[in-house]
């Protein structure tokens, strides 16, 4: 029996024509009839490192009696000229968040999947306390269970105060090791199902993991690597997805 959480995270490849660019995470989010990949904005744009991708690809289970069977689905990234993601902005500046909407239309006619709702998301930031337990579903350096196309999980905690911004900004921390490849990765809690209404995927859906974070002024021939990662909230899905 495969775990509903395992389903809902999908390797993303990114491409500028037919050159490999890079991989990533990321995960399905449906609103009303409408589904939508998530995943970092600088998966799709990222003008520091130069990454310009004109399309993805991400793997989709294709036959619920056999979780081998996947294929490469391909989504393009301009239309006319223009990009097709959107992407988040507040206050502070761009959020590192991005949503593609999936035209249901094109997709294979059998599918196994999950995918995260609003109901998923956190009612009150009280229900989340600093500490709590959380996973991180992705795929660290493009790392799979190449046969069944699975993502790993890592083990991670809440290590800022949930529901403020830190330093100003639209995340909240966490603590757990993470590698390249994780940006885009939903950051999940597990909730009892018996207090949860949204079917076989029993988990909060807090955050999308984005990079981590490092002080400037640490000295790599001393100091450690904090170990701290950049989480942003998961609320802003509700403005992408809007129609």
């Amino acid at each position: 029996m495969i775990e509903s959480i395992l389903l809902a995270a999908t390797r993303i490849a990114t491409f500028h024509q037919q050159q490999p660019l890079t991989n990533a995470s990321g995960f399905f989010f449906m609103r009303e009839e409408r589904l939508f990949l998530v995943t970092s904005r600088h998966v799709l744009f990222d003008e520091p490192s130069q990454h310009f991708p004109d399309r993805i690809e991400i793997d989709l289970h294709t036959n619920p009696e056999n979780i081998a069977a996947a294929t490469a689905f391909s989504i393009p990234l301009y239309a006319y000229g223009e990009r097709v993601w959107r992407q988040g902005q507040d206050t502070a500046g761009e959020i590192d968040v991005a949503v593609v909407e999936i035209e249901r239309r094109a997709l294979p006619e059998k599918l196994l999947y999950r995918a995260f709702t609003p109901q998923h998301l956190p009612g009150r930031f009280d229900q989340v306390e600093v500490g709590s337990s959380l996973l991180v579903v992705g795929f660290p350096l493009g790392f799979q269970d190449s046969l069944h196309h699975m993502p790993v999980v890592r083990q991670a905690i809440v290590a800022s105060s949930f529901g403020l911004r830190f330093q100003g900004e639209g995340y909240f921390l966490t603590d757990a090791r993470t590698h390249r490849g994780t940006s885009g990765a939903p950051v999940v809690m597990r909730v009892a199902a018996r207090d949860f209404v949204s079917g076989d995927l029993p988990w909060m859906l807090l955050g999308v993991h984005s990079a981590r974070l490092d002080v400037g002024l640490r000295d790599p021939n001393q100091d450690e690597a904090l170990g701290l990662n950049c989480a942003w909230y998961a609320d802003i899905l509700l403005t992408l997805t809007e129609r």
